[in-house]
């Protein structure tokens, strides 16, 4: 497990970390969201949206537990927040889309245990004394650090 961390000062800020990510992500790569609400957790699944020309169609999966987005690699964003337990996402088939491309999962703690070894989780802070700005430490499993090299 590597550890980094990153220093946000606005949204602005949080997507264009995200974006960045984002350039280095390729069919397989899972990115686990961790923090309270409003912590950023959104604004960094915008900026890698962006990245990927799908500004348009970002919507929240807080209903409907995965968007799928139709890009080049495909894009999976999964709010599980409000999963009973890791049951339910096995029962709607959420493992079969670890492989089908990119998926950000918001709140994936509660199914750590199902993931493939090789993830990255970015736990999301504010700042006690900024209300804007937001501290991510981000943690790789597997090999995924090597995406922070550069």
């Amino acid at each position: 497990m590597q550890l980094f961390q990153f220093k946000s000062n606005s949204e602005e800020d949080t997507k264009q970390f995200a974006k960045k990510l984002a350039s280095k992500l390729k069919i397989g790569d899972i990115i686990v969201l961790s923090g309270e609400l409003g912590s950023g957790k959104t604004k960094f699944t915008e900026g890698i949206l962006e990245y990927f020309n799908l500004a348009d169609e970002i919507s929240s999966p807080t209903f409907t537990i995965v968007n799928e987005y139709n890009s080049n690699p495909p894009v999976f964003h999964f709010d599980v927040y409000r999963l009973e337990d890791e049951d339910e996402f096995l029962a709607i088939g959420g493992e079969e889309y670890f492989e089908k491309g990119i998926c950000i999962i918001e709140w994936g703690e509660m199914i750590e245990d199902l993931l493939p070894q090789d993830y990255i989780k970015i736990s999301f802070s504010k700042d006690t004394e900024n209300e804007n700005v937001r501290n991510l430490k981000i943690q790789t499993f597997g090999d995924t650090h090597k995406k922070f090299e550069n």
